[in-house]
């Protein structure tokens, strides 16, 4: 069985792959490919997969745009952290959908699935690109924070970073100025684009265009310079360093 694995996030493409060779040891995978670009090249010079697993965000753009630019013969199961409405859509037109981080136990009855359904009808790749494009418009676009009496109105892509500091939440401009707000990191983790904003540690989530400058430091961490901003100890945790680097690699 030959296994296409179209995934960004390396830490992600890693899980997924060790889950596959646990629960199917004679597979053949290729990839992980981190792009659209990548992905149409691959298909358009080998021959179409068996199955193929598709994240939804890539590097360079959604992945139904692979379906709109290349004849996919291929059944999919994606890869996905949405749900709601375009969850339904995939379940409908495609084998399944795996939310990540991967269960193994989901993973093996998607596997399960996709045997008892071959031959299986292609995913509408329209639908799930409008839906997916529905879905990110829900990213939050500004905050309202109060400042003595007054409201203050901050648009999310005049934002530096988040960060936590005596149990508190606080967000800095790119101008340097700094406002309290009510959510937590882990909260506007959930509502702002993964694509422009990174969890770099417990107390940091960060624009990457607020990044002046990245240091290699000891046990494998990063050291970043932030614009406007003279901590010196903005540090990427060990654990999020891997992740950190295919972030900025998108």
């Amino acid at each position: 069985m030959n296994i296409l694995i179209i995934e960004d996030e390396i830490p992600a493409a890693n899980q997924l792959i060790r889950l596959l060779e646990n629960q199917l040891p004679d597979i053949t995978i290729s990839g992980p490919l981190n792009g659209v670009a990548k992905s149409e090249e691959w298909l358009n010079h080998n021959p179409a997969p068996d199955l193929i697993f598709l994240d939804i965000h890539l590097a360079d753009g959604s992945g139904f745009e692979i379906f709109k630019k290349t004849d996919v013969p291929s059944p999919v199961i994606f890869c996905t952290a949405f749900d709601q409405y375009a969850i339904e859509a995939f379940k409908l037109n495609s084998i399944d959908y795996l939310l990540k981080p991967v269960d193994p136990a989901n993973l093996k009855q998607a596997l399960e699935k996709y045997e008892r359904m071959k031959p299986v009808q292609l995913p509408d790749p329209k639908l799930l690109l409008h839906l997916l494009q529905q879905q990110e418009k829900n990213y939050k676009k500004r905050f309202v924070t109060k400042v003595g009496s007054k409201l203050q109105l901050i648009e999310t892509k005049d934002i530096s970073f988040f960060f936590s500091a005596d149990k508190a939440t606080f967000v800095q401009t790119e101008n340097g100025r700094q406002y309290s707000l009510d959510q937590s990191l882990d909260q506007l983790q959930e509502i702002i684009d993964p694509r422009s904003f990174y969890r770099i540690n417990r107390k940091y989530l960060i624009n990457i265009r607020s990044i002046v400058e990245v240091v290699a430091y000891s046990s494998n961490r990063l050291k970043l310079k932030l614009k406007n901003y003279q901590d010196e100890d903005v540090l990427v945790s060990r654990e999020r360093t891997a992740g950190f680097k295919a972030w900025l690699d998108n």
